[in-house]
């Protein structure tokens, strides 16, 4: 799996990693120009676009202040994205609709989803068109793709780094969670009736589950799609969420209510993580520290194209 499906992965199955036990009220989006980067723009409706990926990650949106830290940080990496891009073009670099294909294909195969119509599903239930995934697919790829060629020679790692690594997160064992989420947002704009009716869905899978009926199964007579998100290191989550996830039962299904929607959780199972051998993940170790790298140097190299462009913000 390539960094780019690994990071998507990630937003479609809705890991849990930094979620947030409290929701804030869905705002209707009126596309407008946010931003002006040379002779393209970036609109309103591009900027949610992104934001609904962090909302796939993290559950819900930040609220108040940090909502609009979090906007902003991600209207600066648009800007940064339109830059790659435009770079890669003059540069000739280009992404092949069967590069978008066949990252799509192993996608699925990965996560044996059976065709477009069930990966289409998945994705509006993080709010996102089949076209538009496709098209970060792409723009990720090419962001990627220019990271390599400006940065990739000047990226080195060396063993006592990996070893450093090895011995600050991955030496230790620790609880482990296997987690399986469903989340079931509002419509945008929704009203108090369309509200009651998720709600409605929602406590019919629950008790159906209660009734000994599985998770999957419930799930499916409503017609909507689990999200298997494997085993997770609860010293990686947010302590709110692994306080939260101590008090359910193997197997139990609880539900996080925000005013976006609902989020079903279930704790399949617990294990008590061992430690990996660090021959075994110090290849692994060596990727993420080439991966912090090279985005620092490419974060340095975008600012360089910043300071030859004609950016406005108007957000």
């Amino acid at each position: 799996m390539t960094k780019t499906e690994g990071r998507l992965l990630i937003a479609f199955a809705a890991v849990l990693i930094q979620l947030t036990l409290a929701g804030t009220g869905v705002a209707e989006v009126v596309d407008r120009i946010v931003a002006v980067v040379n002779n393209d723009i970036i609109t309103m409706s591009e900027l949610q676009n992104m934001a609904k990926t962090y909302e796939a990650q993290s559950g819900v949106k930040p609220a108040g202040p940090d909502e609009k830290k979090m906007q902003r940080e991600m209207l600066e990496a648009l800007v940064d994205r339109k830059l790659a891009k435009a770079e890669a073009q003059r540069r000739g670099i280009v992404i092949a609709d069967k590069e978008v294909d066949e990252a799509l294909a192993r996608f699925k195969q990965r996560n044996n989803i059976p065709d477009d119509a069930t990966f289409a599903k998945g994705l509006s239930q993080a709010g996102l068109s089949l076209k538009e995934f496709r098209q970060q697919i792409a723009d990720q790829m090419i962001q990627e793709r220019m990271l390599v060629v400006v940065v990739g020679a000047k990226v080195s790692v060396s063993e006592a780094e990996v070893r450093r690594l090895y011995d600050q997160k991955f030496k230790k064992g620790g609880a482990q969670v296997h987690l399986v989420t469903l989340r079931m947002p509002y419509p945008l704009g929704a009203t108090p009736e369309q509200k009651d009716a998720t709600k409605e869905k929602a406590e019919t899978i629950l008790n159906a589950v209660k009734r000994g009926e599985s998770f999957a199964e419930a799930a499916g007579k409503q017609s909507l799609t689990l999200s298997d998100v494997g085993f997770v290191s609860q010293n990686d989550l947010d302590p709110r969420l692994a306080e939260f996830l101590d008090q359910l039962k193997p197997k139990e299904v609880a539900p996080v209510a925000t005013q976006e929607g609902i989020q079903l959780i279930q704790a399949k199972e617990r294990r008590s993580g061992e430690a990996r051998p660090f021959e075994e993940v110090a290849p692994e170790i060596r990727r993420i520290l080439q991966q912090q790298e090279m985005e620092k140097y490419f974060t340095e190299w975008a600012r360089t194209l910043r300071e030859k462009a004609h950016i406005k913000i108007m957000l």
